[in-house]
């Protein structure tokens, strides 16, 4: 988990550079909107797939998995941008606390 999150603070750093010009609070809004494009991008991806777009774009579960994982970075700059030295420790603790059925069926099966 670790590269992962030295990957997201990298990619944090070369994205706010970019958005210097912009308000802390506008970056971060507009951070969690790209989760949100991102997601639009896969859920289209998969229309696609099933056919049911009309303009005619043929598409794979490959590129529904590529859009996903955009979303799952943009969610993860997001969290960044929200908190840059408590993203990981936030991401650990809402992961174990929404994993808990999970673990919980894993365990008593």
């Amino acid at each position: 988990m670790d590269t992962l999150w030295d990957n997201i603070e990298k990619l944090s750093a070369v994205y706010r550079a970019a958005g210097a010009h912009l308000p802390d609070e506008e970056l971060k809004a507009l951070q969690v909107g790209k989760v949100a494009e991102e997601a639009g991008e896969a859920m289209h991806a998969l229309h696609g797939l099933k056919g049911l777009t009309t303009c005619g774009d043929d598409h794979t579960w490959s590129e529904v998995q590529n859009d996903l994982v955009g979303a799952v970075i943009a969610a993860l700059l997001a969290m960044h941008y929200i908190d840059p030295t408590g993203a990981r420790v936030t991401f650990g603790e809402v992961l174990h606390r929404r994993t808990r059925r999970g673990r919980e069926a894993a365990a008593a099966a």
